[in-house]
């Protein structure tokens, strides 16, 4: 057993506003006053936006028509023991890199049924960040090959959790169709990098956006949270217990987030 004392509590979210980007396409957050303190007595905000802004749950709704909302996620599911592996120093860790199951378990022990927190280090070009870069952030950031996916099957991930606009690579994403330009500039990449063109590495239509396609559905339900941040650097190759809490959003495909990690307990 630990004391409560023991526990130190980190915060693995990015700040939320007006400020801060959507995943490309998605309404970005609005809020205004609706009433004021004089002469009402209170202030009061109204807000909009789409589900995949800030630090966010992508429910299985999100790719699976029969999928659960977000309301439905055990809270067993939602926190409990994980890893936080630190990839911010790999070479594959650049702009459209490739990260492989192998560069995970080289740095930590990823048990049966985790939470995998992912740092890739590109929080440092979040919005929040003084050498916030949002394209870089959006675009570019580094991503799993496609054999991660069998291995999440394998290993019952509960949950993903990356420090970038996606757990799939970007150009594994509509982003592909959407900035032919940098589609252009990866695939070159990709042919000196790694020697293969980017659709013989993420070929289109069989594992397009794989890690979501592949994944949201049962019997593996492995859902991700993208956009993490905080404190995520001070947990390095650690093993904690890790909390995401989204709102119980009835018929929610995907929601806003504060995900938080309690390290000092023993035996997780």
């Amino acid at each position: 057993m630990s004391n409560w004392s023991d526990i130190k509590i980190y915060d693995l979210s990015i700040p939320i506003g007006i400020n801060t980007p959507p995943w490309p396409t998605y309404e970005p957050l609005q809020m205004k006053f609706f009433k004021r303190l004089t002469p009402n007595g209170a202030n009061g905000q109204l807000m909009t936006h789409s589900n995949h802004v800030g630090t966010h749950l992508d429910g299985p709704l999100h790719f699976d028509t029969a999928g659960r909302d977000v309301a439905a996620l055990e809270l067993t599911k939602l926190c409990r023991p994980g890893v936080v592996v630190d990839l911010s120093d790999s070479p594959e860790c650049r702009d459209w890199g490739i990260y492989t199951p192998a560069h995970i378990e080289e740095r930590v022990e990823v048990k049966e049924g985790d939470i995998l927190i992912i740092n890739t280090g590109y929080h440092k070009y979040g919005w929040d960040s003084p050498t916030a870069d949002e394209r870089r952030y959006m675009l570019r950031h580094p991503g799993p090959s496609l054999e991660f996916v069998q291995w999440v099957r394998d290993k019952k991930i509960a949950w993903i959790g990356v420090d970038c606009g996606s757990a799939d690579h970007p150009m594994n994403t509509k982003i592909r169709d959407w900035e032919p330009m940098e589609a252009v500039q990866c695939d070159k990449v990709m042919r000196e990098r790694y020697g293969k063109t980017l659709n013989e590495i993420y070929p289109w239509p069989e594992h397009y956006q794989a890690m979501h396609i592949e994944l949201f559905c049962k019997p593996y339900e492995a859902i991700h949270a993208e956009c993490l941040g905080g404190q995520i650097d001070e947990l390095s190759n650690r093993r904690v217990v890790i909390g995401c809490f989204p709102w119980k959003l009835v018929d929610g495909e995907s929601c806003i987030a504060r995900i938080v990690a309690f390290d000092g307990f023993s035996n997780v």
